[in-house]
């Protein structure tokens, strides 16, 4: 029988564990079998590593990745194609998924690269050289025109920013985006390709150099220098800013932000996904202002295929193989996971 190589984390601060999981000799209806051609190191699998975010261990991690069908029970889902897929599976029938809108919240919701290997075949997550493609994961035909380094953060990232960057305020003009990791690029290029203009704020003058190359005036934040770039915002957006959108994962950002948007503007939070951001603002501000304040937390399907034919149709505009490493072996995930944490890419890739 054909097995998959798989890396394990069986404990935080253990080393990942080689395991070889069985291919299944039968798909259930629906599924998909991949294999993987590329995976990314998501900021969230750094947190796991780190002891921030709990999971279920032991488990297979990563959730961005692309690869090739291997076999098929699914219609419409053919040997040979290349895919992505969303990052999670949902029931399709639950209130979250029908009357909400919102199968990111479906009640029986599975996170793959977030669950423990004992659920379903093993084969749940992106490090590892083959992953079951469930049911209720909408998959998706990539464009022959994009490298799998291209593709492989589509599914957690940009999927994401399509999905914080719906219904915009109107006029939308002017944007504010608050942290430039893998998130705040994609929605700086975004923006700017619609035709916004794109401030960016980080304290990293390297993240900062990226996001220029994606469309946006590039503002330091750190202490040293927020009061000069805050007075070029301010010079810029006298009225304030149409939309701010929070990507920095750090709630102290939030007082100057609602400041800083104008009447009836738009301030949209992504990044505060842990329990660390306690809020210390005054909320007459926003009720004055007239202010929609929206949280967005993962994204619908039609994100992802959105984001996939933003890629194509933007692949020459923005240098988005700058913003992932060349991929390293499978093997060498523990000097992957070093590298990523040093931030010195947005994305760190392995090639299973």
């Amino acid at each position: 029988m054909s097995t998959a190589r798989v890396k394990v984390l069986e404990a935080i601060g253990q080393p990942f564990a080689t395991v070889e999981v069985p291919l299944p000799e039968k798909l259930a209806p629906g599924e998909v079998l991949v294999k993987l051609t590329c995976a990314t190191i998501c900021g969230s699998d750094l947190h796991t590593l780190e002891g921030k975010r709990s999971e279920p261990l032991p488990s297979v991690l990563g959730h961005e990745g692309v690869g090739i069908v291997v076999a098929s029970a699914r219609k419409g889902v053919e040997v040979g194609q290349r895919v992505t897929w969303t990052s999670n599976d949902f029931c399709g029938h639950c209130e979250a998924c029908i009357d909400y809108h919102l199968p990111n919240k479906c009640d029986e919701l599975f996170k793959y690269g977030h669950s423990p290997v004992s659920d379903g075949s093993g084969l749940n997550g992106c490090y590892a050289s083959h992953i079951v493609v469930r049911s209720g994961t909408p998959t998706f035909v990539v464009p022959d025109e994009l490298s799998d380094r291209m593709v492989a953060p589509a599914n957690c990232a940009l999927a994401t920013i399509f999905c914080a960057l719906e219904g915009l305020p109107v006029p939308c003009r002017n944007a504010w985006v608050q942290g430039a990791g893998l998130l705040g690029i994609y929605a700086c290029a975004l923006l700017h390709h619609r035709g916004v203009r794109v401030f960016c704020t980080d304290v990293s003058e390297e993240r900062l150099a990226l996001a220029a190359k994606f469309g946006a005036i590039p503002l330091n934040a750190d202490a040293g220098h927020w009061a000069e770039s805050r007075a070029t915002i301010q010079r810029a957006c006298p009225r304030g800013v149409d939309l701010v959108i929070e990507l920095a994962g750090v709630s102290a950002v939030l007082g100057d932000g609602i400041k800083l948007t104008r009447y009836g503007g738009h301030y949209v939070w992504v990044g505060m996904v842990h329990k660390n951001t306690p809020l210390a603002f005054n909320g007459e501000d926003v009720v004055r202002k007239c202010l929609t304040v929206k949280g967005v937390h993962n994204y619908a399907p039609e994100h992802l295929s959105r984001g996939l034919q933003f890629l194509a149709a933007t692949r020459d505009d923005y240098p988005y193989e700058d913003l992932v490493s060349p991929p390293m072996p499978l093997d060498e995930i523990e000097q992957a996971v070093e590298l990523a944490m040093h931030r010195a890419w947005a994305r760190v890739a392995l090639k299973p």
